[in-house]
């Protein structure tokens, strides 16, 4: 026992990836945990008491994007969402407006917004320009980024390039030297244009379109390509986004032949079909796209079979502007989800009668371990950073215009939703910066978490 008392004691069932206390406290020493238990709680300058409410390590989100569509000045949107979502590490891809995160000098530039914009915590990806990018890849690793993003799809020549199969060999090469994960958007270009050329040509630009013009095959060949070349090259090569749980298999199969291949699931597959890109249009339009309702179920069996690396959002917030076209393939791709991640998630496990304990492995534990945060993120262990989400389980519904965001960004897939939890409370390093209704902390008040260097 230690003598001095504690700075803050929060009181709740604690849970973690493995187990739950139902009458527990963490006790906390400056920004980290210092005790845990159950029972009477320590003597403490401060004691919160959440009784009857979940306490949960700070989800750790290792797939969005906060800056796709309004460049940097995003990180200070997105983070007050996180908060508010029970969010507390982002790991951020580095697709951004103007130009993506491809040398150590932009990355520079990126930490600088972080530092002085986020509510929350934020690690960074890093990726390589179209041609000749390969060289920076020392250079982004050594700078403390946790993964690496590429893609075998082009949205854009410069902000998220198509990368070639000899260039993209080459760099799984250098990669493969720093140890660090490459992440996979993962849809075969070829076939994905042939069939939105034949849609637009039949007049055919109507929601479910954008389905049927990025089948479940455009997936598999591009997962098939990138694990073949995970085999040869010795990487860590990541499907960043999974609607199949056929992506899952294969890399299941992959690992068995030896090679180091991950994949992983984004909120959404879980819980959307087809029926809701009908319904909602351009709000539901992602990549890749929603699937059937037979695939989410094939998803869950992949998730508590434990063939899933982490469920993450892939959150990426557009002016709702461009997603209510009539066109479907006018519309931007991409959905917020960083403030309705934690309450979605508890609400599709309690639907299921699932443990919450999955919550806190597959959105906080196993995202943090990839990234090379864990155990100072995504754990309720002494020593780790007192990063907490508090839950309150009820009936609540998902209400699009409380989320914090600016005005044309408030909207949701989720707009309506019953929940059967909302967030009570956030906590980053040990302070409260979601109340349940405000977020308290300030710009600035997140840092960049670099990853250790192996």
């Amino acid at each position: 026992m230690v003598s001095a008392p504690f700075d803050r004691v929060v009181i709740g069932e604690v849970v973690n990836s493995d187990t739950i206390i139902p009458h527990g406290y963490i006790a906390v020493r400056g920004e980290t945990i210092a005790a845990i238990g159950e029972g009477a709680p320590p003597q403490a300058e401060e004691t919160i008491d959440h009784s009857g409410k979940l306490i949960l390590p700070g989800l750790v989100d290792g797939h969005m994007h906060t800056s796709s569509s309004i460049g940097w000045p995003g990180i200070e949107t997105a983070t007050r969402c996180a908060a508010a979502g029970g969010v507390t590490t982002c790991v951020d891809m580095p697709y951004d407006v103007p130009k993506p995160v491809t040398d150590a000098s932009i990355l520079a530039d990126k930490i600088g917004w972080v530092e002085r914009t986020a509510y929350v915590d934020m690690a960074l990806y890093g990726t390589i320009t179209k041609t000749g990018g390969v060289g920076a890849i020392a250079g982004l690793a050594a700078a403390g980024i946790s993964a690496f993003k590429l893609s075998t799809y082009e949205y854009d020549a410069v902000r998220f390039p198509r990368i070639d199969h000899p260039t993209m060999l080459a760099a799984f090469r250098e990669i493969a030297k720093t140890g660090l994960p490459c992440a996979i958007h993962n849809e075969d270009q070829e076939l994905v244009e042939m069939l939105t050329a034949q849609a637009r040509a039949e007049g055919r630009i109507d929601p479910i379109m954008h389905c049927r013009t990025r089948p479940p095959l455009a997936e598999t060949m591009a997962d098939l390509e990138i694990f073949e070349m995970a085999l040869e090259t010795g990487a860590h090569v990541h499907i960043a986004h999974s609607s199949l749980a056929r992506g899952f298999e294969i890399a299941e199969t992959f690992r068995g032949m030896g090679a180091h291949a991950t994949g992983e699931a984004c909120i959404q597959y879980l819980c959307m079909t087809e029926d809701d890109i009908v319904r909602l249009g351009g709000r539901g339009k992602c990549n890749p796209p929603f699937r059937t309702a037979a695939e989410v179920e094939r998803m869950w069996q992949c998730l508590t079979a434990g063939k899933v690396a982490y469920v993450s959002t892939d959150h990426a917030p557009w002016p709702i502007e461009r997603k209510t076209l009539p066109d479907i393939f006018a519309n931007s791709a991409g959905l917020p989800g960083l403030q309705s991640f934690a309450p979605l998630m508890f609400s599709l496990l309690e639907e299921r009668r699932l443990s919450p304990t999955l919550m806190a492995s597959c959105c906080a534990e196993k995202s943090a371990q990839m990234h090379g945060l864990w155990p100072r993120k995504g754990a309720l262990r002494v020593g780790s950073d007192a990063d907490l989400c508090v839950l309150e389980r009820g009936e609540f519904v998902f209400d699009e215009t409380k989320i914090e965001d600016r005005p044309e960004m408030r909207w949701s897939p989720y707009h309506g939703r019953r929940m059967r939890a909302r967030v009570a409370a956030t906590y980053l390093r040990g302070s409260m910066i979601w109340d349940g209704t405000t977020v308290l902390a300030r710009p600035g008040s997140g840092q960049f978490v670099r990853r250790p260097a192996h």
